[in-house]
């Protein structure tokens, strides 16, 4: 059975993930941003078997390298992470917010987050594998303007959210490459379109699937050997957007992400 680091685990799709990977007999690292909800998590997951917490605001990338060095420190092994907290599209016209850091407040918790946090764990990873890094993305992608990444003009909520998820693939694919032959696999899903979520309710969306619905392909590619740097619609491989496959887009993707990383 594997070590699992799950974020965004108290509620949604997340909160299912973990005691279904629990009950399989899985060690799940269960993170929540709100502490209480986070310590109610693991008592309930106790009962049906191993489990830890880790509070973290992925909005602070202080915090998201707080949480990589308490993962390490606490599991000499982590088998994989699965990169699922997510903010929606918000309510409809909403306005602009910024992360702790000053960035877009979904290009930093969707997509700056969760690079960051891989790359903190990959040293842990590494030295466990097989490992495995698993992308929880959307179907919803919308190329970046690299004039404007942290989309200052012309904001809407859904398009903040669906060019965090492009990021989050077209990142992926190159992260792969990167890892190839070194027993760490990365990959990203869109799980289901528009699950009944808070996320999805908030954003004005009539839910059309169950959070069951979204699980199966999470954990597919948690538990199995499915290869490197796919994109996966629930259980199916499938194709991402176009742009995201182009070597430019992907070299620029990764400048501005180092950019960023480093403000």
């Amino acid at each position: 059975m594997s070590t699992m680091l799950l974020t965004g685990a108290t509620s949604g799709l997340g909160r299912h993930l973990a005691f279904e990977l629990v009950r399989a007999g899985h060690t799940v690292l269960a993170h929540g941003r709100d502490e209480d909800r986070t310590r109610r998590l693991v008592e309930e997951l106790r009962a049906e078997g191993d489990a830890e917490g880790f509070v973290a605001d992925l909005a602070s990338l202080t915090q998201v390298r707080e949480l990589a060095a308490q993962v390490g420190g606490a599991r000499a092994e982590l088998d994989v992470l699965i990169n699922n907290a997510a903010l929606g599209a918000g309510p409809p016209g909403s306005g602009r917010e910024v992360s702790a850091d000053g960035h877009e407040l979904r290009l930093a918790v969707n997509y700056l987050a969760p690079v960051a946090l891989t790359v903190a764990l990959l040293p842990v990873l590494r030295a466990g594998a097989p490992a495995r890094v698993v992308n929880v993305g959307s179907a919803g992608q919308e190329p970046i303007d690299f004039a404007d990444p942290e989309l200052t003009r012309r904001y809407t909520g859904l398009s903040a959210y669906c060019r965090s998820k492009f990021a989050l693939a077209t990142h992926t694919f190159t992260l792969a490459e990167e890892l190839a032959g070194s027993g760490v696999a990365v990959n990203v899903l869109h799980p289901a379109t528009h699950m009944d979520t808070a996320m999805v309710r908030e954003g004005g969306f009539t839910p059309r699937h169950t959070v069951a619905d979204g699980a199966p392909g999470v954990i597919a590619l948690a538990t199995r050997d499915l290869g490197s740097g796919r994109y996966f619609d629930g259980t199916r491989a499938a194709r991402a957007h176009a742009a995201a496959y182009d070597p430019e887009v992907r070299r620029r993707l990764a400048t501005v992400t180092d950019q960023l990383l480093r403000a």
